[in-house]
């Protein structure tokens, strides 16, 4: 089965908006991935300021793959960045990274 990465990112609310245009560009990033299976960016309703970062892979070496490859050199500005100028200042002011795997899954059932 595959696993889970939950990154709970705290981010003031003044960064908010921020946070959601920089995952905006980056669209297509992880997508090719190998071993990518889905993501979602969640945004807090009520109660807390954490957004939740949800990424499923088909095992935990596709994940540390992307990780240390090339979300390591998006992070480091080396792939594709601006011409090496000051790197922007991070939305988020905390973040914990969370694994799962999953045990069960079910879906929508579909009308014959």
């Amino acid at each position: 089965m595959s696993i889970v990465k939950i990154n709970a990112l705290t981010v003031p609310a003044q960064q908010r908006e921020v946070l959601e245009q920089r995952f905006a560009s980056r669209a297509g990033a992880v997508e090719g991935s190998d071993g990518f299976e889905w993501f979602e960016l969640l945004r807090p309703l009520e109660g807390t300021d954490q957004y939740l970062v949800y990424t499923r892979w088909r095992s935990e070496e596709d994940f540390q793959n992307w990780m240390n490859g090339s979300m390591k050199a998006a992070h480091q500005g080396t792939a594709g960045g601006e011409g090496g100028g000051e790197r922007p200042k991070p939305a988020a002011s905390g973040s914990t990274l969370w694994s799962f795997e999953v045990v069960q899954q079910a879906s929508p059932k579909r009308d014959a």
